[in-house]
């Protein structure tokens, strides 16, 4: 007795989990954009539910069922079950493309944004240079025609230190204008732009950086070259504010239409989990990131504190 009544039970368990996944399928409908696949699929679970229901009834009555009825049930049942999943690929396949699609929008907006920085830099480099450079040399001019006339010493000693101030404002107003808006890397390209960036650093002694490259003075398209110059940049940035390192290491290659850059230097290092958690931190390191993505390339660091940094990219030059 125990036997048949532990058969009803998981027959009716059947049936009701048969007719909640169909109810489920039919749900799916409504978020997806192939319905036909999971009406299908519902079809197939109410045919089986019927088919365990004929199971069920000889265990509770003397009615016979028709074997050749129980059998069409189960092909019927197959038959949905299988054009179903056969239309569920379609699913997936339109899933795929619109994360594909998503994907390409992102980078496409990433690369505009970066596209409209520079631009704005460009901009306000040349207003700098262009309006503000050439009225502080007027001034200096004018006073150094007055310092030459014969006041006492302390008036010159006045206008000599005013002279000197405004030679550095406009010394500073080139330097900003350089470094907002290169013009060594648009006249002469990647190598000479960021050997002369380095070459600024090293002669301060903070930090000795040593950097290679086979890339010799081959040009590439400009957007491409501020990536990487301004991805550099922000690395020896990095370094010289939070690392306190002595010495940096940077390497470009050039090998089969991509350019792969690493980059290391001996610094305090810290811990990634920590610093990733820490986005107000680690805003330098999600720049770099998204100016690297937005070309399509990879972007990866590591660091251990005490064991500095280390950070690789690579980016399609093709």
């Amino acid at each position: 007795m125990r036997h048949p009544m532990l058969t009803q039970f998981a027959l009716i368990l059947a049936i009701l989990l048969q007719l909640i996944a169909a109810l489920i399928s039919i749900r799916l409908t409504r978020v997806t954009k192939y319905n036909l696949s999971w009406m299908l699929i519902s079809i197939g679970f109410i045919l089986l539910a019927i088919r365990r229901f004929i199971e069920y009834i000889p265990l509770v009555s003397d009615a016979m069922v028709n074997r050749q009825v129980f059998i069409w049930l189960g092909i019927t049942a197959s038959v949905f079950f299988a054009a179903g999943l056969f239309l569920v690929q379609k699913i997936f396949r339109y899933m795929k493309r619109v994360e594909d699609e998503k994907r390409e929008l992102e980078k496409k907006l990433l690369h505009a944004i970066i596209q409209a920085e520079e631009s704005e830099r460009k901009r306000f480099a040349k207003d700098l240079h262009d309006g503000l450079g050439p009225i502080l040399s007027t001034v200096k001019m004018s006073l150094t025609a007055v310092a030459r006339r014969g006041y006492d010493e302390t008036s010159r000693n006045i206008l000599l230190n005013a002279e000197n101030a405004i030679s550095e404002a406009i010394k500073s107003i080139k330097e900003i204008s350089n470094n907002l808006s290169p013009h060594i890397l648009n006249n002469f390209g990647l190598k000479k732009a960021i050997h002369n960036f380095i070459h600024k650093i090293n002669l301060t002694e903070a930090i000795q950086i040593e950097f290679s490259t086979n890339i010799d003075d081959n040009r590439f398209e400009i957007d491409l070259e501020v990536v990487i110059y301004r991805v550099i940049c922000e690395l020896i940035t990095n370094t010289i504010k939070h690392a306190k390192a002595s010495s940096a290491e940077i390497t470009l290659i050039g090998v089969g239409g991509m350019l792969y850059c690493t980059y290391q230097d001996d610094g305090l290092g810290f811990n990634r989990i920590e610093q990733e958690k820490d986005q107000q931190n680690g805003m330098g390191l999600s720049n770099i990131l998204s100016r690297v993505t937005s070309l399509g390339g990879t972007f990866d660091y590591s660091s251990k504190i005490g064991n500095g940094i280390h950070a690789s990219f690579s980016i399609s030059a093709v």
